[in-house]
């Protein structure tokens, strides 16, 4: 691990803005140092241990969050999508008993890819899971956010009723799995004042498991070069006496070159594949921003036009023209690459990412293949969860369920 750290990389460990570490650095709170060699103001490693959120960056013994599974742990996957989690948690050693998803060409994407995956095709709502009692000992699922709690009452499981979490917690009722794992959006912590997760928590606890304090993963601190972020949610069933402990984040922050490029992320470039383009219209405002640069690196006039009513609006709409640089991680991918409120323009040419391009930031194997019309890809790996943060998580599942026997 290294000894010196940049100000744009502390920035993007701590969630802050460049400008609040400088205003630190003026304050006297966190003061940048020259780096031997180069000169260029940094922040020793010592430096940073005053923040609790990074003490685990520093990953002393090399070995990471790795653990081995001591025996075989199987896995029941909801909402599985691409299968960007179920092949995270089949890196980290979990296995995959089985997964349900709606879709079809997520589901043909599964089944291509993993023929010996059991792919339960169709709608939750319809299926029992009552088989998998005994069988599997993780329930994962990114269901969808929607809103069910009531204001100044505990949620109920029967209240939940008509949700697609009710049928997460369903399975999770009929199967009885040591652990559960659900993932979401980072907006669920907030969704209805928070009382949606409040609600889900009310549920998971009437059903019999202990509801761990929820974390926000970025997925930049797990070999993902993405600013992508994940709420987890974990319940472990009460007669189990162990917490579980979520994945150590890294130190090191992957770019879009590390994506895309040969290096330690990738053993080659990225393959060429099919792409979405750009109307002329846009192309021609999208020539004129630089590497890093969004609509307010373009001259005011063709702001204003581009812009129309938003150019008058508060907040900073940051995607909005927005070109990524090699050297920083790519902003959260959406399930369409061109849409105006969250483009994201290849560095070079100007056009959106390729598919290819989408599942590498994604951290999906190139030989991954996605089913379906280049739209249905595209919304196949933005919906998905990178697989390198989908392998810490499983990492920290194999260690549970090694402690719990």
């Amino acid at each position: 691990m290294k000894d010196y750290y940049s100000i744009s990389e502390v920035a993007e460990l701590l969630g802050k803005s460049k400008e609040t570490l400088r205003r630190w650095d003026r304050s006297g709170k966190l003061v940048a140092v020259r780096e031997p060699i180069s000169n260029y103001r940094m922040y020793k490693k010592e430096q940073l241990k005053m923040f609790p959120e990074l003490s685990s960056l520093f990953d002393e013994d090399g070995k990471g969050n790795f653990v081995k599974p001591k025996k075989e742990f199987k896995v029941l996957e909801l909402f599985a999508g691409a299968g960007g989690l179920a092949l995270g948690l089949e890196k980290a050693g979990l296995k995959c008993e089985a997964l349900n998803e709606i879709d079809h060409w997520a589901a043909e994407t599964l089944r291509n890819n993993r023929p010996n995956w059991n792919v339960i095709e169709g709608d939750v709502r319809e299926i029992s899971f009552k088989k998998y009692k005994g069988k599997v000992d993780v329930v994962t699922g990114g269901f969808p956010c929607q809103a069910f709690s009531y204001a100044g009452k505990s949620l109920g499981f029967k209240d939940a009723r008509g949700t697609l979490f009710y049928e997460f917690a369903r399975a999770v009722s009929e199967v009885q799995p040591k652990i559960c794992i659900g993932e979401n959006v980072k907006g669920l912590v907030n969704h209805d004042g928070g009382r949606t997760l409040k609600g889900m928590k009310s549920v998971l606890d009437e059903l019999g498991y202990r509801v761990m304090e929820h974390h926000v993963l970025k997925a930049i601190h797990y070999n993902v070069p993405q600013k992508r972020e994940r709420l987890i949610l974990v319940g472990i069933r009460k007669d189990i006496d162990i917490d579980f402990e979520y994945p150590k984040p890294y130190g090191k922050i992957y770019n879009l070159k590390d994506a895309l490029k040969k290096g330690e992320l990738f053993p080659k470039k990225v393959p060429k594949s099919a792409g979405a383009k750009y109307p002329e219209h846009k192309k021609v405002v999208l020539d004129l921003v630089p590497p890093g640069g969004y609509w307010r690196d373009l001259p005011i006039d063709i702001q204003k036009e581009y812009m129309q009513k938003s150019f008058y609006l508060g907040g900073g709409k940051t995607g909005m023209a927005r070109r990524i640089s090699w050297d920083e991680p790519s902003l959260t991918l959406t399930c369409s690459p061109a849409q105006k409120q969250t483009e994201r323009c290849h560095p070079d040419e100007t056009r959106p990412f390729t598919v290819r391009e989408y599942a590498r930031i994604q951290t999906f194997p190139d030989d991954w293949k996605f089913a379906g019309s280049v739209t249905q890809q595209y919304k196949q790996i933005g919906n998905a969860v990178p697989v390198n943060l989908g392998k810490e998580v499983g990492y920290a599942i194999v260690k549970f369920l090694n402690e719990v026997g």
